[in-house]
């Protein structure tokens, strides 16, 4: 098994290669940078805001800031990828060609790239490039590094615009039908949301929803609805000036204490880290 992790001071570029049996995402489900993912070998399935996809060899998944998504073993367990993680202002050089460049990453939560034979040597020669930068971590690394992640985007960007539009079927009509309860959560996390309830609403049992939404999401249930709750609370933390019990009930919290708690399980912060002008 062969490991590389790198993370700047300020949290803005993280690279992080890994050759695996089997493996699941850490802790943090979203985040406020760019994700890119790499498969280079092996296949892994990937729930992404309400969808699960299965990734193959050379697939490349760029998920917005804050989007909730996590990676789950797929039939085949052993896999390599790379993830680099940069924020958006490492991105966006303020100039019309820089922005009409990215601009499918504008446009949606998440891409995927289904990288052509004739593509993959070009974006290995980059993956390889960024992994080589971050390990001999010569003078002006980073830089270099993310110069090369940029070019990476910036490649998956053209080939959006040249592969077909057409959407994604879900792996099995099981993975389809968590969807459906997936986009529920996701528009009324504000309410009470008990396992059973929701179950009682989509017509299965308790442990049906209970096992497959797992299955599906990698996420449980309440780990979840947490994890959207916590989403949109960061959101007016950053954005607004409500106070953190009123954003806690805004959210489908019912008591500030559990809010903190919750809160900084799933992001490692207190809520007023992300406050602005704090």
């Amino acid at each position: 098994m062969g490991e590389l992790n790198y993370g700047n001071f300020e949290g803005t570029f993280q690279v992080s290669h890994r050759q695996a049996q089997s493996h699941h995402m850490p802790a943090s489900h979203f985040h406020s940078t760019y994700e890119v993912y790499f498969l280079i070998s092996g296949e892994r399935t990937f729930f992404i805001e309400d969808r699960t996809i299965v990734m193959r060899e050379g697939d490349v998944v760029i998920v917005a800031p804050d989007i909730l998504h996590r990676t789950t073993n797929a039939a085949k367990p052993e896999h390599e990828r790379l993830i680099v993680n940069i924020h958006p202002d490492l991105l966006d050089s303020g100039d019309r060609v820089g922005r009409d460049a990215l601009q499918p990453l504008y446009e949606t939560a998440y891409v995927v790239v289904r990288t052509p034979l004739h593509e993959r040597a070009a974006i290995d020669a980059l993956a390889d490039g960024i992994r080589q930068e971050v390990r001999e971590r010569r003078p002006g690394f980073e830089l270099y590094a993310r110069t090369l992640a940029q070019q990476l985007i910036v490649r998956c960007c053209r080939r959006i615009g040249e592969q077909s539009a057409e959407p994604m079927a879900a792996p099995s009509p099981m993975h389809e039908r968590i969807s459906e309860v997936v986009r529920y959560l996701n528009a009324h996390y504000m309410q009470e949301l008990s396992l059973q309830r929701v179950a009682e609403r989509f017509y299965v049992s308790p442990y049906y929803l209970s096992r497959f939404f797992k299955e599906a999401t990698g996420f449980t249930f309440v780990e979840y609805v947490n994890s959207v709750r916590v989403k949109e609370a960061k959101k007016l933390l950053e954005q607004s000036a409500l106070k953190a019990g009123t954003i806690a009930r805004k959210v489908g919290f019912g008591s500030v204490t559990h809010f903190g708690r919750v809160f900084k399980a799933v992001t490692g912060h207190a809520p007023l880290h992300y406050r602005k002008g704090k």
